[in-house]
């Protein structure tokens, strides 16, 4: 396999893995369409927010549209808290939700002419803080960089090439993003540096260690004369692993000890 068809495969898998985890993570906004009189509106609901800033915006909505918003803390058993949506420079209608705790939560949903939405049940917004571009930039470059160079070794071994150098480059690549960056992150974000093991169950930050320890291994037995299988199974492990949607079993606050944890399985 040639070298530029290989580069070529890598960024269009690494791309491909980029956009599903994207689309199925726990943050990305839910979409939903508002059916009126025929007409469809689609609407983005947000499912995380920033501490100073949480609005939900009805974009192109009839104006004279009976509109609610409904919303409570979660996972709690309060009743709903329900007002109605307001102008938002005189031109668009918008609700602004309470900003919670860092890693506090609500649950909300919609109201319009009578019909909820969405219709699958509430939706879940995580709150916080901004994280400075700075940080946040690099960290997703890092690991996208290091998921491309991954791919990449994968296609060599396969292929029958020399690929020590790039195992190097992924690991490397893949600790700077996951464990100096990815910490920074967090930290910015929620307060602690690490969730995953041995003081959390974040599954972003265990898979990042699941990975880089297959990488790991591979690098240490590179004089194996089975080592491409070895680099084999750390490039799929790491495929699986991030197929999981970012911030899955992420930082959450409890509100009956006021104490920030990670979920059990809620989004």
């Amino acid at each position: 396999m040639k070298n530029w068809i290989c580069w070529l495969l890598a960024v269009a898998i690494t791309l491909t893995l980029s956009v599903y985890q994207r689309m199925t993570g726990p943050t990305n906004p839910k979409r939903v369409t508002v059916e009126l009189s025929g007409d469809s509106y689609p609407l983005k609901l947000p499912r995380s927010g920033v501490r100073h800033d949480a609005r939900v915006l009805l974009y192109g909505v009839p104006s004279d549209v009976d509109a609610q918003i409904h919303y409570r803390r979660y996972p709690t058993d309060d009743a709903f808290t329900t007002e109605d949506f307001g102008w938002e420079d005189d031109s668009l209608r918008g609700a602004d939700l309470p900003v919670q705790p860092v890693a506090g939560k609500l649950q909300y949903y919609l109201t319009i002419e009578g019909k909820n939405y969405p219709d699958d049940g509430p939706v879940v917004i995580r709150f916080r803080n901004d994280v400075p571009a700075g940080i946040l930039i690099p960290h997703i470059l890092f690991m996208f960089a290091a998921m491309l160079f991954a791919v990449y070794t994968f296609l060599r071994v396969i292929s029958g090439k020399k690929y020590g150098k790039w195992l190097i480059v992924t690991t490397v690549t893949l600790f700077i993003g996951g464990f100096i960056l990815g910490p920074l992150v967090q930290h910015a974000a929620f307060g602690p540096w690490w969730t995953g093991f041995p003081f959390g169950s974040d599954l972003t930050d265990n898979k990042t260690l699941i990975a880089f320890l297959f990488f790991l291994a591979a690098v240490a037995t590179l004089k194996w004369k089975y080592n491409k299988w070895l680099v084999i199974l750390a490039v799929l492990v790491m495929v699986l692993v991030f197929t999981i949607p970012h911030s899955t079993r992420g930082s959450e606050y409890d509100y009956a000890t006021e104490q920030l944890g990670t979920t059990s399985g809620r989004r």
